[in-house]
């Protein structure tokens, strides 16, 4: 069983561990600051959420740590960086993920 949202995690849901690795598609995207990455870990992991531009080079590192099982959610300001097509890659394991962002200006 697979559990996804398409908003926030409320009530008996919040407590809910998810049966397998997953990265979710940041919202909002496209973005203008600020986006959240919403991820699941199944069991406490060491789970590493990496930033990367257009070119494929690393521009930040939003998680690198050891992480309980659940849903979790991440926030990242890219108030610093030129508009532009941006990746999100997570890595857990032999699991790896990574989706596209858009940062418009």
């Amino acid at each position: 069983m697979r559990l996804t949202f398409s908003g926030q995690i409320i009530g008996a849901m919040a407590t809910a561990i998810p049966d397998e690795f997953g990265l979710s598609q940041n919202y909002p995207n496209p973005f203008n600051p600020t986006t959240a990455i919403r991820y699941q870990v199944p069991e406490t992991s060491h789970i590493k959420l990496q930033v990367y531009n257009g070119l494929g080079q690393r521009v930040g590192t939003l998680v690198d740590s050891l992480v309980d099982a659940g849903y979790h959610s991440v926030l990242w300001d890219a108030k610093n960086m030129a508009s532009g097509i941006y990746f999100i890659r997570m890595e857990a394991g032999s699991f790896m993920e990574i989706r596209k962002m858009a940062l418009v200006r």
